[in-house]
């Protein structure tokens, strides 16, 4: 894609309300490769899980956007971690007891709504954001614009964002 600097922000957006992220998430996160990736990245370096597919969404439409995530980090801070964590710790207790099992079950489909929240406050961040724009034609590739806004540096790391940039726009 070409940068076009008279190309109005509300163009810009209307690529995004064509696909939803919501959708564009369930259908990325679906292909080879890319849950174990993203877990990965979530689970060694750090790295949101929604904001990753943020990025790839906008990046898929040839946008960018430079909004404060601060709020929605703190979601997922403060809500879906707790969730996710809980039901982690539940794990082992689950596989001996029913009704443990069926408790993780429902931290599971909170915790999956927390992830769809997060992700909903992240789509009208970049449709109601003034910091969305057009990626320029130098733009580097996905993976390594990841890396340097998400300072991933480690090799298995680099890794699981080029699986991500293959799954994109599978061939």
């Amino acid at each position: 894609m070409t940068h076009d600097s008279t190309q109005l922000p509300s163009a810009l957006r209307a690529r995004l309300l064509d696909a939803p992220l919501w959708e564009f998430a369930l259908a990325l996160y679906g292909r080879d490769g890319v849950e174990a990736a993203c877990l990965m990245l979530q689970d060694e370096a750090g790295i949101d899980v929604c904001e990753l597919l943020w990025h790839c969404w906008l990046h898929h439409h040839g946008l960018a956007c430079d909004a404060c995530l601060d709020p929605v980090r703190r979601w997922q801070r403060q809500v879906t971690a707790p969730l996710r964590r809980l039901r982690r710790e539940l794990k082992p207790e689950a596989g001996r007891h029913a009704s443990v099992a069926a408790l993780r079950r429902t931290l599971q489909q909170a915790e999956l709504q927390a992830e769809r929240e997060a992700l909903s406050r992240l789509e009208r961040l970049a449709l109601e954001d003034e910091r969305l724009s057009a990626l320029p034609s130098s733009s580097p590739c996905l993976a390594e614009r990841l890396a340097m806004r998400l300072q991933v540096q480690k090799k298995p790391h680099l890794s699981a964002l080029k699986t991500l940039e293959s799954q994109l726009d599978p061939s």
